[in-house]
C-alpha cells in the first residue's frame, strides 16, 4: 500500500466513512476509492476535494501532516511582531483545548463559537474559563477582554506527579510566603519595576512599609530566589538594591489564585472523565 494509501484509509476511518460514502463526496466510484486504499494514487485535480472530504490538509495525505503543521507554526510566529506573535499562539493553544476532547465534531463547533472572541469587542468582558482534564494529561485557560493566559500538562506514565514535586511542607511554606501580606504588597510594588534595581528606601516608600518590614520581606524573598539582591555604589556609599527577573514562576500562581478568589466556578466549558490518579 503507498503512502497516500495508507493516510486515505486511516482519515477514512476515523471520519466513520465508508468507500462508498468518501466515493460520493468527492464524485468518484467506490472502486476508485478503493484503488487508492489498495496502492494507487488519486489524480492530481482530486486531491483539494479528497482533503477536504476528509477534513485535513494535502500534505496530511502524504503523511507529512504533524512536521509540516508545526514548522509552519514556528516560522509564522517567528515573522509576526511580538504582540501580534503571543497573541496569535494564544488562539492556537486556545484551540488545544477542544482538540484534545478527541471529539472532532465538537472541536469544530467549539472553533466557529469562539473565533473571533467577544471579548475582544468591550472592556467589560466576563471571564471565560476552558479546563479539560483527562487520564493523559489536563490542560485550561482563561479568555478575558486582554488578559489570557494557558496551561498544559502531560501526567507522567508513572503513579503521578508527586514524585516531580518537593516535599509538602516546601510546599505549605511556598503558601505561606504569598500568604504574607505585606510580602505580597511587595511583590506587586516590584513588578511595577521589574527590570530595575530598587532601593530598600524606594520599596518602603513606594509600598508604605517600615524599614525593617521591608528588609524581612526582601529577605524572604531573595532566599527563595524570587528578588536578587545588587549592590549599587553611590557618594554615599554602597547601598542594598532589589530586582525581579525571574517573575515568570510566581506569576502564574497568582493568576491561579487570582481565579479561585474570584471563585470562577461556572467555567464555559469543562471536561473531565480522568479515572486514573494525578498525584
Amino acid at each position: 500500500m503507498s503512502v497516500i494509501g495508507e493516510q486515505i484509509k486511516k482519515y477514512r476511518i476515523q471520519k466513520n466513512y465508508t468507500q462508498e460514502k468518501l466515493g460520493n463526496l468527492i464524485g468518484v466510484t467506490t472502486q476508485a476509492v478503493s484503488k487508492w486504499e489498495r496502492g494507487g494514487t488519486p489524480d492530481a485535480e482530486i486531491l483539494p476535494k479528497l482533503a477536504d472530504a476528509l477534513g485535513v490538509s494535502i500534505d496530511a495525505l502524504f503523511g507529512r501532516e504533524e512536521q509540516d503543521v508545526q514548522l509552519l507554526l514556528t516560522k509564522k510566529l517567528s515573522t509576526m511582531p511580538c504582540e501580534e506573535a503571543f497573541r496569535q499562539a494564544f488562539n492556537y493553544c486556545w484551540s488545544f483545548i477542544p482538540g484534545l476532547t478527541g471529539d472532532e465534531s465538537f472541536s469544530e463547533s467549539f472553533y466557529d463559537a469562539f473565533t473571533g472572541h467577544p471579548g475582544q469587542q468591550s472592556d467589560q468582558s466576563p471571564d471565560f474559563i476552558a479546563k479539560l482534564l483527562r487520564d493523559d494529561g489536563l490542560t485550561t485557560a482563561r479568555m478575558s477582554n486582554d488578559f489570557r493566559y494557558f496551561f498544559l500538562m502531560t501526567r507522567p506514565h508513572d503513579d503521578g506527579i508527586s514524585a516531580y514535586f518537593e516535599s509538602e511542607e516546601a510546599i505549605r511554606q511556598v503558601f505561606a510566603l504569598f500568604a504574607d501580606k505585606k510580602i505580597l504588597k511587595t511583590l506587586y510594588y516590584l513588578y511595577t519595576v521589574s527590570d530595575i534595581p530598587v532601593t530598600s528606601q524606594l520599596i518602603s516608600q513606594g509600598t508604605g512599609l517600615e524599614p525593617d518590614d521591608v528588609e524581612r520581606c526582601m529577605k524572604a524573598l531573595c532566599d527563595k530566589k524570587i528578588v536578587h539582591p545588587m549592590r549599587i555604589a553611590s557618594v554615599d556609599g554602597e547601598i542594598n538594591s532589589y530586582i525581579i527577573r525571574f517573575e515568570a514562576n510566581v506569576l502564574p500562581l497568582l493568576c491561579y489564585a487570582d481565579e479561585i478568589a474570584k471563585g470562577c466556578q461556572y467555567p464555559f466549558f469543562g471536561m473531565g472523565d480522568r479515572k486514573k490518579p494525578i498525584f
